[in-house]
């Protein structure tokens, strides 16, 4: 077991990169491991496994693309291109992924985008392509986040993009004066 923030514990057998005998990254966790963290389900579940991770500062994951996805339907009919705010959304889970991984109560939160910065898009990414999606922590205060991300096909850079989020409550707290869980209705 790893220790991830005091008094967290997590299965994990490791934390760091794993490779195999003949050099290739392989996955700390799968897509199955991934949805006990993110709220985010199929089909807008946009990281399928993670490869790296350093503890409050890096993850690298990957998001396979797949002419089957719905919006290949429509962007664009013969020429499928993935949206660009799709990876923009993907570096967010992935990036979310290792912030969710530090907050004790995580199953009563989410993470808000607050802006985006610096996006770019250098290539398009196509269905059959599999995004490597590196987010690096650029500061973390409170329940605001800021990350660098970089999407990679191939080795080459497909997009790149600041993000901030801000960490939320999922159900607001009852105002003053009203009964939590609907009591005396």
């Amino acid at each position: 077991m790893i220790v991830l923030a005091e008094g967290q514990r997590t299965r994990w057998v490791q934390l760091v990169q794993s490779k195999a005998r003949d050099g290739e990254s392989r996955m700390i966790m799968d897509v199955t491991e991934i949805q006990k963290y993110l709220p985010h389900r199929y089909p807008f579940l946009m990281v399928d496994g993670i490869l790296e991770m350093e503890r409050l500062k890096r993850i690298v994951g990957i998001k396979n693309v797949s002419a089957t996805e719905s919006h290949f339907q429509g962007h664009f009919p013969g020429k499928p291109v993935m949206p660009g705010v799709l990876i923009i959304e993907s570096m967010a889970q992935t990036g979310g992924l290792l912030l969710l991984l530090e907050v004790p109560d995580r199953e009563n939160k989410l993470l808000f985008f607050a802006a985006v910065d610096g996006a770019r898009f250098r290539r398009p990414v196509v269905p059959g392509e599999q995004l490597k999606i590196e987010m690096n922590v650029l500061a973390w205060r409170g329940d605001f986040c800021k990350l660098e991300g970089k999407a990679f096909v191939d080795g080459q850079l497909a997009a790149e993009a600041t993000l901030m989020c801000k960490m939320v409550d999922r159900e607001p707290a009852p105002k003053t004066g009203q009964k939590a869980n609907n009591e005396g209705k």
